[in-house]
């Protein structure tokens, strides 16, 4: 059984890098053989071999990139998308560092948003256990759960030397992924909270009724704290305001895994409203793609700070009927080629955050967790000059935004948001007051 094993080991991995030396790889292979040999004879008791060679795939997985895993059977029958604007859950967005969950985003109007979790708390303990040496997919899981049942999360929320319990019921999440007011009478502020299924039609939908009610100097587009979702509604949503080009392209080892996205050609389109885009270091993934597209084709002005960096490419893959892997296997790449993998979107005019209310609950730039930040992200291994000047000048940036913020805020009485009261919001409006001044 064991020969048979080790056999099949060798099948599985001979065809994947075709420069390698074979018999190194036998070698390293007979090793593995080796240790499983020992494991199972002198093991004080006894193990299942099966969840001995999955704990070796999953801690393979853990010396690449922190998007890439391995599934097992468990976890890859809940791969279902979350995109499609209902799922169960709490509504948070997270990410690992070095072992430490942080909330990269709580989902707006989400169990997890409701109950007052921030952008940047780290989560300590879940249902009072202890997360250190879980996985990502690990700790996912055991925030998972039927609808109605609740879970508590240790929360270590940065200022704070205590940990605070926050017990939070799991529900269907129904997420309306727009929201949308007029600012100053002629200015269309449009809110997307995430890139799910058909979120630019809310978008579209959202414009065209303020337009009916008023005739528009410009727009702005929010994308602060947007996790991200689907590459296509990314492409939709650039479709909306730009005419022709490229949107975003990827880079790949494998030529065959490089595509390019066209901007679409039909459909409803608004070419000349000056806009805003805002930005912040918890916009990721589709956000930047939009943001980068925008900016790149001088289509918006890019407002806020600078965005998470989450542009790699993942493809989920069957290794059998019940396993399969989640690998990453490309970069994105704006229309003019840059790069967003651990360098995110810089804006074109950066507005600090400040301590008001929306931003009290959504962000915090002295906590904010960035791609660059995560372990062993695509750029950990070997540094460029390129990357090496990119890096100090995000130390130079993080010790800026660290100076200007107050170290002590008080507790403001909460109030509901409103896009007049919010000052990056203002501050784009005086900026697309002179758009025509800025586009001469």
């Amino acid at each position: 059984m064991r020969l048979i094993l080790f056999v099949l080991l060798c099948t599985f991995t001979l065809p994947v890098i075709a420069d390698v030396k074979k018999d190194s790889r036998f070698k390293d292979l007979e090793l593995f053989n080796k240790i499983l040999f020992l494991i199972e004879n002198q093991y004080y008791r006894p193990v299942d071999r099966r969840k001995l060679i999955e704990g070796a795939l999953k801690g393979m997985m853990n010396t690449l990139d922190p998007h890439s895993s391995f599934l097992d059977e468990e976890f890859y029958n809940k791969m279902e998308a979350d995109t499609q604007g209902e799922f169960g859950g709490l509504g948070i967005e997270v990410t690992q560092k070095e072992g430490v969950l942080y909330i990269v985003t709580p989902i707006e109007d989400s169990p997890a948003y409701k109950a007052g979790l921030l952008s940047g708390d780290k989560i300590i303990e879940i249902d009072h256990e202890s997360i250190v040496g879980m996985t990502l997919d690990e700790a996912m899981d055991k925030m998972k759960g039927k609808n109605g049942t609740k879970v508590t999360l240790g929360i270590k929320r940065n200022g704070s030397k205590k940990i605070k319990s926050f017990t939070i019921t799991r529900s269907k999440i129904k997420v309306n992924p727009v929201k949308s007011q007029i600012v100053n009478d002629q200015y269309a502020w449009i809110r997307l909270t995430q890139f799910q299924n058909k979120a630019s039609q809310y978008v579209e939908n959202a414009l065209k009724k303020i337009k009916k009610k008023t005739a528009l100097k410009g727009i702005i587009l929010d994308l602060r704290s947007n996790p991200g979702g689907r590459l296509q509604e990314a492409i939709n949503l650039s479709s909306l305001f730009l005419k022709s080009g490229i949107v975003v392209s990827t880079k790949a080892r494998d030529p065959k895994n490089e595509t390019i996205h066209y901007v679409k050609k039909s459909g409803y389109k608004d070419l000349s409203t000056p806009i805003a885009v805002l930005i912040n270091a918890s916009s990721a993934s589709a956000s930047e793609i939009v943001a980068g597209a925008l900016q790149d084709h001088k289509r918006a002005l890019i407002m806020g700070t600078r965005s998470f960096g989450k542009g790699s490419v993942q493809n989920l893959a069957k290794v059998d009927s019940k396993r399969g892997v989640k690998l990453t296997i490309a970069q994105y790449l704006t229309p003019n080629n840059n790069r967003v993998q651990a360098i995110g979107i810089k804006p074109d005019i950066e507005i600090l955050n400040l301590p008001q209310q929306w931003v009290e609950e959504n962000k915090n730039s002295k906590a904010a967790i960035r791609e660059k930040d995560l372990r062993n992200h695509l750029t950990s291994t070997i540094e460029t000059k390129e990357e090496k000047e990119l890096r100090l000048i995000l130390q130079k940036e993080r010790k800026k935004r660290r100076s200007s913020i107050p170290q002590k805020k008080k507790k403001l009485p909460f109030k509901k948001y409103s896009a007049k009261d919010d000052y990056q919001v203002l501050q784009a409006i005086n900026f697309l007051s002179t758009a025509t001044v800025l586009k001469k």
